[in-house]
């Protein structure tokens, strides 16, 4: 049995490569440039002092007779002092060596300093005795004399300055990086608080502690919190969508549920007229499954599109509800000029009359009337009215929430008015409960064309 076991990927670890690459790059670089620097500078210095010694180095040159007697200035600089030099052409061929040079057998410098004499000073050579030597180039012109000379030092001691110039220099470096790491450490752990504190917002969203994630994010995760909190907003929304679709759909669903029991249980029908109306019911429950599931996917929004004409739709509720109170003897008018139009979804209109209707059945003692018409204000208007109890007018706005019910008598869910009046809101309407002249209730939508 193989067991791949596959690590996971961590932000932190990739910005710790990442930035502590950037900077150990970057500092390595600016280390190597400033030993660079440093050695450059060490050979000017060197350099310099061997300019400001010309007088002490003409003086070995006397010595050997290369200067004449008559330079009267190098009287006061007959101290001479030993150097190692060699003194070369414009070629770089050596036409003379110090006297400490030959004791080392240094015969061929000029030669070899002319294969590196276009590189960057300081210029290191190792020389025929096998040692290192520093080599610092001199053209002067000395009692009118032009030379050309290679002054070499022994590299050992100035190596070893170098080197440990060099060993602090990466030493310091290294507890810079040392620290850039402490420091980045600290600064990760600090910036990913946000994401950490949003996981856990996150999970409490998840287990239904809380409903939206806090609002008080830095600038940068702002747009990120935002969308979550909206997307979170919409799918409570589509949840609470489907959840009402649902409970709207059973209740639309009860009232043919009893039309079909009624007319399966109406000895005076035929088997056929029986059958049509069953068939008429199914159909309309077909419609009403159709127009939930997709006003559960829209909205009310998404279902403003039609114009719906009303009477032949009261026409077959009416029917309907004839078969379900036929216990009642319901005196049923409708007052609809047939040119009348609801500006809306035909779904919507039958949710609307539907519910209203049937309450209007179910309360009524004998009579129900049922009105449409437009309004000067260019408003449809739909007025139900039935001759019951009718409505108290402490409750009249609370029996519009769902689940709050006027009768708890008789059996139901409390949800009818609700869905009315969350169709006539999105269609920005009213709905209004007064006192009918029937002495019932009157319910008056009003929706504007």
């Amino acid at each position: 049995m193989q067991l791949n076991f596959k690590p996971k990927k961590r932000l932190l670890m990739r910005m710790f490569i990442t930035s502590l690459s950037i900077i150990a790059l970057v500092g390595i670089g600016l280390a190597w440039l400033v030993n660079v620097l440093y050695a450059q500078n060490s050979y000017n210095e060197e350099t310099a002092k061997l300019i400001a010694e010309i007088p002490s180095v003409a003086a070995e040159l006397k010595e050997h007779n290369l200067i004449p007697d008559t330079s009267e200035w190098l009287d006061e600089n007959n101290t001479p002092e030993r150097y190692i030099i060699a003194s070369c052409n414009e070629t770089f061929s050596q036409v003379w060596t110090s006297s400490m040079a030959v004791e080392r057998g240094l015969f061929d410098t000029c030669e070899r300093f002319n294969d590196i004499r276009h590189d960057t000073p300081p210029y290191h050579l190792t020389l025929a005795d096998s040692k290192n030597y520093f080599v610092y180039l001199l053209a002067v012109e000395i009692a009118h004399n032009k030379y050309n000379l290679l002054v070499m030092k022994d590299a050992d001691k100035l190596e070893q300055e170098l080197n440990k110039f060099s060993r602090r220099t990466y030493w310091r470096l290294s507890g810079v990086l040392a620290l850039a790491f402490v420091l980045l450490v600290s600064a990760a752990y600090w910036g990913m608080r946000p994401l950490v504190r949003m996981r856990n917002e996150l999970e409490q969203v998840s287990s239904g502690k809380a409903k939206s994630l806090s609002e008080d994010y830095p600038v940068e995760l702002e747009g990120v919190t935002q969308a979550l909190n909206q997307l979170l907003v919409q799918s409570g929304a589509q949840q609470e969508r489907y959840q009402n679709a649902m409970n709207d759909l059973a209740h639309s669903l009860k009232t043919r549920l009893a039309a079909v029991h009624a007319i399966t249980d109406d000895a005076s029908l035929t088997k056929h007229s029986a059958s049509e109306k069953i068939m008429d019911q199914v159909s309309q429950m077909d419609q009403l499954v159709k127009y939930q599931l997709k006003r559960a996917m829209l909205g009310r929004k998404g279902l403003k599109q039609e114009q719906t004409p009303v009477a032949p739709l009261i026409e077959q509720l009416s029917q309907m509800l004839f078969k379900v109170y036929r216990d009642k003897q319901v005196n049923f008018s409708a007052d609809i000029p047939t040119a009348h139009v609801f500006p809306g979804d035909q779904g919507d209109l039958m949710e609307l009359c539907g519910n209203l209707m049937e309450n209007a059945f179910k309360m009524c003692i004998s009579q129900v009337a049922v009105s449409a018409y437009y309004n000067d204000n260019s408003e449809f208007v739909l007025i139900v009215e039935d001759d019951g109890p009718g409505v108290a007018q402490n409750i009249r706005q609370r029996i519009i929430e769902r689940g709050v019910r006027a009768d708890t008598q008789k059996a139901g869910q409390g949800i009818g008015l609700a869905v009315c009046n969350e169709i006539v809101i999105s269609y920005g309407g009213q709905l209004l409960i007064e006192t009918s002249e029937l002495e019932g209730a009157k319910f008056i939508i009003r929706i504007p064309i």
